[in-house]
């Protein structure tokens, strides 16, 4: 997930994590770019280093309870370690988003696949909750500076005129943290070395997708202005404003739910399905996150007012159908929730991205979209922090019923006002052919 931009350095390179990125008008192609045939190789190679980058992101999610239980700590250091990924990488994306623009594609991607080796050692490595927690902050830092740099690489490399970029983009993105959680859950239950395994094999795929990336062929040419393009830029332009407050409950109901799942979703699956096999922990987080993708592939031909509205209905729909399943105790219910959840999750983010970023100016996206990714990033850690602290205090069944229930208000609150606005707008536009 990156920010969109079309005109400066800054905005093409943050743009490209919107499933609606289309490249800048009137970019010209570098001079240095492939032929077809390799720049499709290095399109893939892109794609997929961007996919094994939200798999190590994911990772940690079914060992945060091996970790727990070896090193002794609370539910509420548990959420930190994983609120601590999601503040760095903002902070990494906002300023680093638009490196590659002036240093090249290449040299960012592979310094990013190097910290991104950086944090296997430390996991590998880790004999207490201060290395996870520098793990996870080097992966955030990798996860941050790439999104950029991989995802304006995909607009470089797609075919001419295809639109392939976005929809590559977001399926990488999020099957790839789906994908993530799942396979480490199998490895953790059926492979050797629990805590360990995982991380040779990652640090391997690391070191072969670093030299792939040396042999690809650069699809951006060395600029100046490297120092300034590390501004941040987050503004909602005032034409947005209205929309976006309507919106932000959204994001922030479909953010606050995948952070519950990435971060205390595994323990809660053991709680409901009464089952100490750590492969449902990974399963839940793929239901959410995988069907999730799906739903934006699936549903991206939808308008994307009617794509949030139903989103956010869909995902109201799903954390009540969750909310019943963990106060009846009931397993089957739990993973259909989930699975309904999560195709609310993708509509709701498509549609709510869609919708804001239509409403800026090329010279005004950058910022909007920067702030709906804070919005993201904030809603995506925070919230699972403070449900860390109350499990401690109230046990992991009470906390989450009451998570859940602030995020079916977040997602009733944006549907009603969706529904509100709509009607009014239709009962103006029928005064108006009166």
């Amino acid at each position: 997930m990156t920010i969109l931009g079309s005109k400066t350095g800054r905005e093409r390179a943050s743009r490209a994590a919107g499933p609606c990125r289309q490249p800048a008008a009137g970019a010209a192609r570098n001079q240095s770019q492939p032929a077809a045939s390799p720049r499709a190789a290095a399109f893939w190679l892109v794609a997929g280093v961007l996919f094994l980058s939200l798999v190590a992101a994911s990772a940690p999610a079914p060992l945060y309870g091996v970790y727990q239980a070896q090193f002794r700590f609370s539910a509420a250091t548990l959420t930190a370690i994983f609120a601590v990924y999601a503040l760095v990488v903002l902070i990494t994306l906002l300023v680093f988003g638009s490196l590659s623009d002036y240093l090249g594609r290449r040299p960012v991607i592979i310094a990013t696949l190097a910290v991104n080796i950086g944090a296997c050692a430390l996991f590998l490595t880790a004999e207490d909750v201060g290395l996870l927690f520098a793990a996870r902050v080097l992966q955030g830092i990798a996860v941050g500076a790439a999104t950029g740099a991989l995802g304006a690489a995909l607009i470089d490399l797609q075919p001419d005129g295809s639109g392939l970029a976005p929809v590559v983009n977001t399926g990488a993105t999020i099957f790839g943290l789906a994908a993530g959680a799942l396979g480490a859950s199998g490895l953790v239950q059926y492979g050797p070395a629990p805590t360990h395994l995982v991380w040779w094999l990652l640090l391997g795929a690391f070191a072969v997708a670093i030299a792939g990336i040396l042999v690809m062929p650069e699809s951006a040419a060395r600029r100046p202005g490297v120092l300034a393009s590390l501004r941040p830029i987050v503004k909602v332009p005032p034409r947005a404003r209205r929309t976006f407050a309507v919106a932000v409950p959204c994001l922030q109901a479909a953010w606050a739910l995948a952070g519950l799942y990435l971060s205390l979703g595994p323990s809660l699956a053991a709680q409901v399905l009464a089952s100490p096999n750590r492969l449902w922990g990974g399963l839940v987080v793929f239901l959410l996150a995988g069907i999730g993708a799906a739903a934006t592939v699936l549903f991206r031909s939808l308008g994307p007012p009617t794509a949030m509205l139903a989103g956010c209905l869909i995902l109201l729909t799903g954390v009540a159908v969750t909310f019943a399943a963990i106060a009846a105790m009931s397993a089957a219910t739990f993973l259909s929730g989930t699975a309904v959840a999560g195709v609310g999750f993708g509509m709701a983010f498509l549609g709510a991205f869609r919708t804001l970023s239509a409403l800026a100016d090329p010279s005004e996206r950058a910022g909007l979209i920067a702030a709906i990714f804070t919005v993201n990033y904030l809603a995506f850690g925070i919230p699972a922090l403070i449900a860390g602290v109350a499990v401690a205090r109230y046990g992991l069944h009470h906390t989450v019923l009451v998570y859940l229930g602030v995020i079916a208000a977040l997602a009733l609150a944006a549907a009603s006002s969706m529904m509100v606005r709509k009607h009014s707008a239709g009962q103006r536009a029928q005064v108006r052919s009166s």
